[in-house]
């Protein structure tokens, strides 16, 4: 069979390895937009041995591409049936072309040549993982321009000195990414310039989520409109600035994460896997963390919301302002977790026009009053039959005290 490609898949990303020609033809076939794996960087980074080299000689022999995988491309790949590999997390197949025929068909013939050789798949999975992560880096870098603030300037006009020693972390970063693009490895001397990098951005994000945390508190209990209107109109663009801070953190968690990969593979090969699952372990913690703080800001916008919701005849216009910003603030949350890859929860709630909430009202009233008409109808009824039946037995007491009365009168004209 001819026209083999090799895929490997780590749950977040695919890797289709093969011909150039037919790693093109399958992607186009399967409607999936790709981005270079940089197979040639891989094959400098498995060093020197005589194993080693062979390996990196497969590699240069064929081309590469990465595939982020959504749930729909992810669907897609699966019929070509990705077996697990004794590689924890990495599944893959063989999968060729025959002739004549248009589907791709998964095949055994071949699979030793890589997909059968750990060292082979690690390095993969390494390389992919530092995609993925660079993914998201390109993500938050397209977040930070659209929002109105830029992160540099939230962090600079801040006189805490944990956000000022981050500054400088930032740009020792860049520095060293750039590096590392320019010699395709991280040496010693590369990674001692970030090696303290971790535990100051660690810091500058517990310092963030305890901001937005501060943020959420400000919004309990309150109940009053205008308190509502001046809390909110306070909270909103200090949330879209903590944001920005929170993007670049996990942004430059991201590079020291691709960086320490770089270095494990070079200084210790065979850690390689489990250094990758631990930084994936790690991030998401990190994810997990800032998901709940967010999480919770968002309900308490989504209840200052409601609360004014519930108050737009009494305050037509400044009920509709505090349902706006909170749209805002919460719009902008979910786009911060697009970014991230943080599947968000309930959506903000959206302002209701005074006259939509009057109609409403209206429709209650005359529903109600319908029902009242109805009572009292019911009530009336009831009335005059109970009247026409006071008035017969009246009738009738009247009727029998005049026989009476004539009787009486008869008797006493007898005996005078």
């Amino acid at each position: 069979m001819d026209n083999e490609i090799q895929l490997i898949s780590d749950g977040d990303g695919l890797a289709v390895i093969g011909n150039a020609t037919d790693v093109e033809r399958f992607l186009a076939s399967e409607g999936l937009p790709s981005k270079d794996l940089g197979a040639q960087r891989l094959k400098s980074l498995f060093g020197t041995g005589a194993t080693v080299v062979q390996a990196g000689s497969d590699i240069a022999a064929n081309s590469g591409r990465w595939v982020k995988l959504t749930k729909e491309s992810a669907e897609r790949v699966q019929k070509f049936g990705l077996m697990q590999s004794k590689t924890p997390g990495i599944s893959h197949a063989m999968i060729g072309k025959p002739g004549s025929i248009k589907n791709w068909l998964q095949i055994e013939k071949g699979a030793g040549s890589f997909l059968t050789n750990p060292a082979r798949l690690a390095g993969a999975a390494g390389l992919m993982a530092q995609l993925s992560m660079q993914q998201t880096m390109d993500e938050i870098t397209n977040y930070l321009a659209t929002i109105d603030e830029k992160v540099d300037d939230v962090l600079r006009a801040q006189k805490d000195a944990v956000l000022s020693r981050m500054i400088g972390m930032d740009l020792v970063i860049e520095e060293t990414m750039a590096i590392r693009e320019q010699v395709g490895r991280v040496s010693e001397v590369t990674w001692s310039k970030v090696q303290t990098a971790p535990t100051t951005i660690a810091d500058v994000q517990v310092y963030a989520l305890r901001q937005l945390d501060a943020l959420a508190e400000k919004l309990e209990n309150k109940s009053k409109i205008g308190d509502l209107v001046t809390t909110v109109r306070e909270v909103e663009p200090k949330v879209r600035e903590w944001l920005a801070v929170l993007a670049r953190c996990f942004q430059l968690q991201d590079a020291i994460a691709v960086l320490e990969l770089d270095r494990v593979l070079d200084a210790n090969p065979d850690q390689l896997d489990q250094h990758r699952l631990g930084l994936r372990v790690a991030r998401q913690k990190r994810l997990d963390l800032i998901s709940r703080s967010t999480e919770r800001l968002v309900a308490r916008m989504n209840s200052a919301a409601d609360a004014a919701n519930a108050k737009v005849l009494l305050y037509p216009a400044k009920s509709p302002a505090v349902v706006q910003a909170s749209k805002h603030v919460v719009t902008g949350v979910h786009d911060f977790h697009a970014r991230l890859g943080i599947e968000s929860g309930r959506q903000s709630s959206e302002a209701r026009r005074w006259v939509e909430a009057a109609a409403e009202v209206r429709d209650r009233a005359l529903e109600t009053g319908a029902k009242g008409v109805s009572v009292a109808r019911s009530l009336g009824n009831e009335t005059l039959n109970q009247a026409g039946s006071v008035k017969g037995k009246l009738s009738n007491e009247i009727a029998e005290r005049a026989r009476r009365l004539r009787m009486d009168e008869k008797q006493r004209d007898e005996e005078g």
